[in-house]
Order: C-alpha cells, then structure tokens, then sequence
C-alpha cells in the first residue's frame, strides 16, 4: 500500500494534475472575491502545492521533473503575449521612445538597488549575485545568476516572490500614484512582476497587458545586457 502510494503522489499525471487544479481554484477563488489583490491564481497554486508536496513527502526535484510537460509550455505561451500586443500595436505611437528609455533606467535600478540593499543589509557578495536578476522574468533570472556566481535556485524564489507582490501590490500603488495610463501601468507591471505581473495586468484590461508582456520581454533583454557590467562595478 505504502509503496503504491509512494509511487502515484511522484506520478508526473498526478503532479501535472495537481498543478493544474491548483491554478484552475486560485481563478475560482480570484472570480468569486471579486478580484481581490490577494486571491492572485499564482499565489493560491503555490500555497496548495507546497502544502501538499510537503505532507506527501515529495521533493521538489521531483515535482519539476514530472511537471516538465508545463514547463514546456511556458515558452510557447511567453511568445504567444505577442498576440495582445499586436491587436494594441496602434498604442505604441508616440510611447515607444519612452518606453525605450525607461526600460534600461528600470533595469538599472533594479540590479543597483538589489545589490546595495543586500550589502547595506550586511549580505554578502554571493547573496547580492543571487538577488540582483530578479528583475528579469524566472528562466533568463536563473540563467544569469549561473552566468554571475550565483544560487540558481534562490534567485529563482526571490524572482516568483518579486512577481507575487508586484502582482498583489502594484496596481494599488500605481493608482495611489495617479498613474492611469494603461500602457504605463503594464510597462511597470511587465518591468517589476514579470510574467505573474502581466497575467494580472491582462485581466485588468486588454491594452495593460500587452504593454506589460511587451515590457517584460524588453526588462529581460535589459537586464542581461546591463547586468555583467553593473555587477561588475558594484561588486
């Protein structure tokens, strides 16, 4: 018996499920409040997955192993924002120059204050290189803390964590600082939360979205660029 249920809890149908009705009762749960800032579909997975990894003992290794059909997917469903963009693209006009200049100050500001914090705080460089690309969306994040010395896996929870908050807090404060403007309320969404950002901007409006997927793509370019030099003068 222990060894059937050992054997169905590492089943990658039953991690893939579970996943999935993770994410399908955070929308359920999002619906039903109203859209509440807190009820982020995301955010409602993960707590129902971790708690359930956790009494069934299995590792996360092994969840990402099994779930690598969804991680597949991701990629296709990243370009597949383009599609919103391109219905938006009359929007662009007369935003792309500043959209083109703030992208790169973000990023900037982003890595700098990320590496000061930790310093400031009393962290050390190896926890500063860990922290410093969370601004990027997770899979380019994980692949420059490689490339930079860092850990991997913690820039990977400080990068999932950055996307809940800014999706949980940023279209409060973007309205508390009078900031209406859809397109750029995605390209502060997309910069600072990433792909859980623009996730909740496309449910906030159309055009939000767009701008948001668009600026996450551009952060993450941004990022990988100005990163090695910014680490390099900081560090």
């Amino acid at each position: 018996m222990r060894d059937t249920w050992d054997w169905m809890v590492h089943s990658p149908v039953f991690l893939v499920l579970l996943t999935l009705v993770g994410y399908r009762l955070g929308r359920e749960l999002r619906d039903r409040t109203g859209g509440h800032p807190l009820a982020q579909p995301v955010l409602v997975a993960i707590i129902l997955i971790g708690t359930t990894l956790s009494l069934a003992h299995v590792d996360y290794a092994d969840y990402r192993a099994g779930t690598e059909l969804i991680a597949f997917w991701l990629g296709p469903a990243t370009v597949a924002l383009a599609v919103p963009l391109h219905r938006q693209a009359r929007r662009l006009r007369g935003f792309v120059v500043p959209m083109l200049m703030a992208v790169p100050v973000g990023a900037v500001v982003s890595i700098a204050t990320s590496i000061l914090l930790v310093r400031i705080c009393g962290g050390d460089e190896l926890l500063a290189r860990t922290m410093a690309p969370k601004a990027a969306t997770t899979p380019v994040s994980i692949a420059l803390s490689e490339g930079i010395g860092g850990l991997p896996p913690m820039t990977a929870v400080l990068t999932i964590v950055a996307g809940i908050l800014g999706a949980v807090a940023g279209p409060a404060v973007l309205t508390l600082l009078r900031v209406r403007d859809r397109r750029a309320r995605g390209l502060a969404l997309g910069a600072v939360s990433h792909g859980i950002g623009t996730s909740r901007a496309l449910v906030e409006d159309e055009t939000e979205g767009a701008f948001s997927g668009l600026s996450m793509g551009l952060t993450a370019l941004a990022t990988s660029i100005l990163l090695p030099l910014l680490v390099a003068v900081l560090l």
